[in-house]
């Protein structure tokens, strides 16, 4: 059985709706019960990128509580969470001196990279940023960037 991991751009996708939600969805139930996996920092991310839209006026501020305890609770109930362990920090920081990454972004690809030594079976990295997508094909994970074409 496939496996998705979620960067925090599609795990966001799920939660409101942009392009790209739709081919995040997808993946999500085809991969199945307990076969979506994300970085235990997402929900943080998911929060800054959250907040900062509700101070933009992008989503108000009932929709944006509502939005960041349904992706707790999914964190907890739903998601198989991958923890900022040292061996992920560490891909990151090697990561980092590969390819022109942010640290966050680096930590993303560094927990797949985590994960996919982990788990058996196939796993795509879902990630709406083209450049880490490009970075994690470089890096021969199996790609779904769901705002392309």
């Amino acid at each position: 059985m496939a496996s998705v991991y979620l960067d925090t751009s599609a795990l966001l996708k799920l939660y409101v709706e942009e392009d790209g939600t739709g081919r995040v969805a997808r993946a999500v139930e085809e991969a199945g019960d307990g076969r979506a996996v994300i970085l235990d920092l997402a929900p943080l991310e998911a929060r800054s990128a959250v907040r900062r839209r509700q101070r933009e006026g992008d989503i108000a501020g009932a929709d944006a509580d509502r939005v960041l305890r349904q992706i707790e609770d999914d964190a907890a109930a739903l998601f198989l969470v991958q923890p900022s362990s040292s061996a992920v920090i560490g891909e990151a920081a090697r990561q980092i001196d590969r390819h022109p990454l942010r640290a966050y972004d680096a930590l993303q690809l560094a927990g797949c990279l985590v994960v996919c030594d982990a788990m058996p079976g196939p796993l795509t990295f879902v990630c709406a940023d083209t450049r880490l997508c490009e970075v994690a094909a470089h890096e021969g994970l199996d790609v779904l960037n769901p705002i392309a074409l």
